[in-house]
Formats: structure tokens, sequence, C-alpha cells
């Protein structure tokens, strides 16, 4: 079997820090600008909590309410995340 492998310094939620990305969790699902991670937790800016999402393939939320200022979400809550919307 052949691989093709790529060797880079970060990984995981690091690789994404500057992005616009979505964290689904054990509760809810946040939405914004991943500007820190920590050994237990990572900062979202311009942050909001999706209620509802409609069609993944669409471009908005369905019900989207935007946070008033950055929020801090636990890694241990989180479930899975990437680029969505």
């Amino acid at each position: 079997m052949k691989k093709i492998i790529e060797t880079t310094d970060v990984s995981g939620m690091e690789s994404l820090l500057g992005e616009r990305i979505t964290v689904f969790c054990c509760r809810y699902i946040y939405t914004g600008k991943l500007i820190s991670v920590s050994e237990d937790s990572i900062e979202i800016e311009d942050c909001g909590i999706v209620f509802e999402t409609g069609e993944l393939t669409t471009k908005e939320w369905k019900d989207y309410q935007k946070l008033p200022n950055n929020w801090h979400i636990s890694l241990q809550s989180i479930e899975s995340f990437g680029f969505l919307k």
C-alpha cells in the first residue's frame, strides 16, 4: 500500500487557527473564528450558537444566534469540528 504523507508542525485544532469553523459539542453547535487553542479549551471570535442548521448544503444557518463576545469552549465537550457553511 502507498500513502501520501505530509509533515507539518501543527495538526488538529491548531491547524485551523484563524479560520471560521463549526464546532459540534455535546449540547450545542458553535461557529466562529478560531483564535486560541489551549490544553483545555478553545476561544472563538465572532461566535454564535446554531440552534437549527437547516440544509447543511446551504450557505446560511436556519437559526443562528450571535453571542455578544468571544466564547471559550471546553475541549472535552467537543465531539467534532471543521468547515461548514
